[in-house]
């Protein structure tokens, strides 16, 4: 299976807040941009593979700044890291100003996905290459994420877990 690289695996959205997305404060539904945010990933993680993908977990989600009612919203996917069978995808959200168009950010998240077969069962997916100064940062620290998220679901040993030793336990 022939390596990827995270450009690959770009997938840009961009969304308009209407009013039926926002709540009694006029700010966008945190649940609408978690679907936003799902759907994105999900192309980035099947462009990566191009398997049927699943959503494994929700990782990380930061609502940093509210997003008002009619709002130009980007988001951005690409895979961070592919290890046996799954994927991490990291999502920035970006809003736009209407006049300048300049573009901030506002939230991000990072979503775990597992590439499956008809039936269900994990299929392997190709390695990553990191290519930029912040995908080689997203891309070790992705191992650490892993790490802690099997620890939490009972999967890994603390022991075992190499990478965050190293982090908070570093040999003298």
């Amino acid at each position: 299976m022939q390596s990827k690289t995270s450009k690959e695996s770009l997938t840009v959205q961009t969304q308009i807040v209407l009013p039926n997305d926002t709540n009694v404060m006029g700010n966008l539904f945190g649940g609408r941009l978690l679907q936003w945010m799902d759907i994105v990933a999900s192309i980035s993680a099947h462009r990566h593979c191009k398997r049927v993908v699943v959503t494994a977990s929700v990782n990380n989600v930061s609502f940093n700044n509210a997003i008002n009612h009619s709002s130009i919203v980007t988001l951005e996917a690409k895979v961070s890291r592919a290890f046996t069978s799954s994927m991490e995808v990291f999502i920035d959200v970006w809003i736009e100003d209407h006049v300048s168009g300049k573009k901030v950010k506002c939230n991000e998240a990072i979503y775990t996905f597992v590439a499956v077969d008809q039936n269900g069962s994990p299929l392997p997916v190709p390695v990553l290459i990191p290519e930029t100064e912040e995908e080689k940062f997203r891309y070790d620290g992705a191992l650490r994420r892993r790490q802690l998220s099997l620890i939490l679901a009972g999967k890994l040993k603390p022991e075992k877990a190499t990478e965050l030793k190293a982090l908070f336990a570093p040999e003298n």
